[in-house]
């Protein structure tokens, strides 16, 4: 697996990176796993990170499917993503 197509946890991305949706993975709590995708994070969306809390970097502030979502990091790092290639510009 090379760079471009790496996948990561979006709770570990930072402002300005994006990627693709690849998997919401339930960490046994099933419920929460839900919680994202009704909030709009599904596979195979684009997500876009705008925005991070200036202390702790927490809550992170997301852009899928045209809306706009708040984040705790420890929901974020459910959410397997693949970076693009804008990822980072």
């Amino acid at each position: 697996m090379n760079a471009e197509n790496a996948e990561f946890q979006l709770g570990t991305l930072r402002a300005g990176q994006s990627g693709v949706i690849r998997e919401i993975q339930t960490g046994g709590d099933v419920p929460a796993a839900l919680r994202l995708m009704e909030m709009g994070l599904i596979e195979g969306a684009q997500v876009d990170v705008l925005h991070e809390a200036p202390f702790g970097g927490d809550p992170i502030v997301v852009r899928s499917r045209g809306t706009l979502i708040a984040l705790r990091r420890s929901e974020a790092m459910r959410v397997r993503i693949e970076l693009s290639s804008r990822a980072g510009t």
